[in-house]
Order: structure tokens, then C-alpha cells, then sequence
């Protein structure tokens, strides 16, 4: 074998490796901050909580996502993504576990800040992770496969989270679930002292703050973020009450079709890694290849409404997660698009930017769900929210970076 060829052999393992850890880990994140909304019923029987209680547990979660993520990019970009990472899964490890040891509302709503403040460190070094390890040819693809992550940690957790519970109870299903951070710990440590950045790209480096916020694409990335996690937030918090409200599913039988609509979402981020290389490849240029790909997505979530219209449970499910998967593909064309017309230096600043942004309009489609429930007004004007966001979304972005080009390596 030739020095060139061993080389991009090695290179080829530890692209796989990092994207695994980095794909695990972002299932973890998700694994934990899901268990609550999967416990709802059990919880709201135990600790009497109303909708408005429950929706402000969840507000309470994106209000301290949203302040942590101010400081999370310089955090990541000042640190570096190994030990950033590191102390970050080690923080919401332990505040998922704690979850165990609330005895009041008060109490769970500080085991929710810290784990908000710990998960939202996740995005935006996975983000930075690809744009300083991989090459652009495999980047793209990267972050699909990154993307896939909640989705799976989404699968997964309602079809143990509930039985688990009903065997040996809440507390063991928060303790369960946070515990597996620590495991993931234990590989990523190590696993990362054997990488290096793409060519001379620096692992830390200073923010410059003054020219990231006067460039209109951190902007593009901050308003397309804004118009669509609502969405995705509004599904993972409200989506197994939907579920029990509407089809009066039990606590045990609300797995199966929330597992239908993440798996749903899960297909949506693995194939949209693949639209945009394929796109370039007929010739398009990364401005139409990108937004062409979006709007694909953003056409496709207008399907997601359909749920309020059947009485079937399993055809409900697909219509939400047809929106899930155009919201899945959407988002990682938010990624890649961050990827390659931002600067290294800056992705993940702006990344936990956008990210700040999406926590406030998830904190506020939580909150007018939790108004809109109590005054009778049902899940109708959510779902209308759901279905405008992307084309919303790829509005702004077009009016804001009309051609969008690849970024060069400066900051």
C-alpha cells in the first residue's frame, strides 16, 4: 500500500470514528431531554402539575438553553470541541440523573436549567467539529449523519423510557439515561487526541464579535433557525400529549407512535446529506443547489397538518412525522449551509447564535401551546404555525443572502 493510500485509509477511520462519537453523543443529548416529556402522565398523577406547570418546565428548559448558548460558541471557540464537549456531557449527565432526586416543581425546574445549559453545548461543536476535521467532501454527508442523532435518541427513548418506568419507575429511567453520558465520556477523551484540524486551521481561537454580527450571513443562519426549531421543539415537548389528548393513548402506549415520527424524521436528515452533493453534481451552483433543497423540505412539511384531520393514531403519526422529516432535512441544509458560507474560526459561534434564536421561538410556540390548550383552542393553530415556518424561513434567507457562496478560511 503507498504512503498516499495509508493515508487516506487512516484518514477514512477517523472521519468514522468522530462521526460516530459525535452521532452518539447527540443521541444522548436528545435521550435525556426527552425522558420528561415521555413521563408527563406519570408525573403530572404524582405531582398534580396543570398544562400551563408542565409547559413552563419546558419554557423554563429553552429560556436556559437560549441564555447558555450566548456564551456556549466563545466557549466552544475559545476551548476547543474535545474538552468543551467532554465537560459538557459530564454537566448534563449529572443533571439528567438528578431529575431522580426532585420532590417538587421547583426542583425539577432546577435539574432542567442545568441540563439546558450542559446539552447546549452539543450543536455547535458537533457543528465546528465537521468544519475543522473534515474536508468539504465529506462534510456535508457528516452532518446529515450527525443530524440523524435526535432522531434517533428520539426512536429509541419512547419505546424503553415507558415500560422502563412502569417496571421499576421514574426515577430509574432518569438515572438510566443520564448515566449513559458518562459512559460516552470514557471513548471521546481519548478518541480525539487523535485527530487534526484540515489543513492550518487553529483549534481555539479568539472570537472577533464586531464583524460576525455585521455580516448578514450570521443573520441568514440566526432567522432561518429562529422561523423553524419552534417546530422541532413544539413535536419533542408536546407531541406524546397530542398523542394521549387527542387518541386517549395510555402511558404505555404512546412509544410506538411517537418512535413512527422520529423514525420518520431520522430518514429525513440521512437523505437530505445526500441532496445537495447531488445537486451540485447536475451542475447547480451552491446558491441554487442549497436553497433548491430547502424548498424542497419546506414543501413538504405542509403535509404535517393533515393529523388533526384523521382519527386514526398510526396515520396521524406519519403526517407529523412527514413534517418531521422535511424539518430533519431542512435542518441539515441549515447546517451545511453554516458550514460552508461561514468562516471555521466562527461556525460554532454562530451556530449557538441561530441555536439562541431557535430556543426562543421554542420557548414561545411551548407557552401559546400550553395558553392555546387551556382556552379550548386545541392543537389548530400550532400545527398552522408548524406548516409556514420553512417556506418562512427560506424567505429570509434568500432576502438576506441573496447568492450564498463558500466562505474561505479567515475568520
Amino acid at each position: 500500500m503507498t504512503t498516499e493510500a495509508a493515508h487516506g485509509e487512516r484518514s477514512t477511520r477517523i472521519a468514522i470514528m468522530l462521526v460516530t462519537l459525535l452521532f452518539l453523543g447527540n443521541a444522548l443529548n436528545y435521550v435525556d431531554r426527552q425522558v420528561l416529556a415521555l413521563l408527563k402522565p406519570t408525573l403530572e398523577a404524582e405531582f398534580g402539575w396543570s398544562d400551563s406547570d408542565y409547559a413552563h418546565l419546558g419554557s423554563t428548559f429553552q429560556i436556559a438553553a437560549a441564555a447558555a448558548l450566548l456564551g456556549v460558541g466563545w466557549f466552544v471557540d475559545r476551548l476547543g470541541v474535545r474538552w468543551a464537549y467532554a465537560i459538557a456531557i459530564s454537566v448534563w449527565s449529572l443533571a439528567g440523573m438528578a431529575h431522580a432526586l426532585a420532590q417538587s416543581v421547583q426542583q425539577f425546574v432546577a435539574a432542567r436549567v442545568v441540563l439546558a445549559v450542559g446539552e447546549s453545548v452539543s450543536t455547535p461543536a458537533g457543528i465546528k467539529t465537521a468544519a475543522t476535521y473534515l474536508p468539504v467532501r465529506q462534510r456535508n454527508m457528516a452532518i446529515g449523519l450527525i443530524n440523524t442523532a435526535p432522531n434517533i435518541g428520539a426512536i429509541v427513548t419512547p419505546l424503553l423510557i415507558p415500560p422502563l418506568a412502569l417496571a421499576f419507575g421514574w426515577k430509574a429511567a432518569f438515572i438510566l439515561t443520564g448515566a449513559l453520558g458518562l459512559v460516552w465520556l470514557v471513548f471521546w477523551l481519548p478518541a480525539m487526541r487523535k485527530v487534526r484540524p484540515i489543513g492550518d486551521l487553529p483549534e481555539r481561537a479568539k472570537v472577533a464579535w464586531r464583524p460576525l454580527l455585521r455580516d448578514r450571513r450570521t443573520w441568514a443562519v440566526v432567522g432561518a433557525k429562529f422561523c423553524t426549531d419552534c417546530v422541532w421543539w413544539f413535536v419533542l415537548f408536546w407531541m406524546p400529549d397530542f398523542f394521549s389528548r387527542v387518541f386517549g393513548m395510555s402511558q404505555g402506549e404512546l412509544g410506538l407512535p411517537i418512535a413512527i415520527v422520529f423514525t420518520l424524521a431520522a430518514l429525513g436528515a440521512v437523505t437530505s446529506g445526500a441532496l445537495y452533493p447531488i445537486f451540485l453534481a447536475r451542475g447547480y451552483s451552491v446558491n441554487r443547489a442549497r436553497k433548491m433543497s430547502m424548498f424542497i423540505f419546506a414543501l413538504a412539511v405542509l403535509a404535517m397538518p393533515l393529523a388533526l384531520y384523521t382519527a386514526n393514531p398510526w396515520i396521524a403519526a406519519v403526517c407529523v412525522g412527514t413534517g418531521l422529516f422535511a424539518h430533519q432535512g431542512f435542518s441539515t441544509n441549515i447546517f451545511g449551509m453554516t458550514a460552508d458560507i461561514i468562516p471555521p474560526l466562527r461556525v460554532a459561534t454562530v451556530i449557538a447564535l441561530g441555536a439562541v434564536a431557535g430556543n426562543l421561538s421554542g420557548t414561545a410556540i411551548i407557552e401559546f401551546a400550553g395558553w392555546s390548550l387551556g382556552n379550548g383552542l386545541g392543537y389548530g393553530p400550532l400545527f398552522a404555525i408548524c406548516s409556514i415556518a420553512y417556506l418562512c424561513a427560506l424567505g429570509v434567507v434568500h432576502l438576506i443572502v441573496p447568492r450564498l457562496e463558500l466562505a474561505d478560511n479567515k475568520a
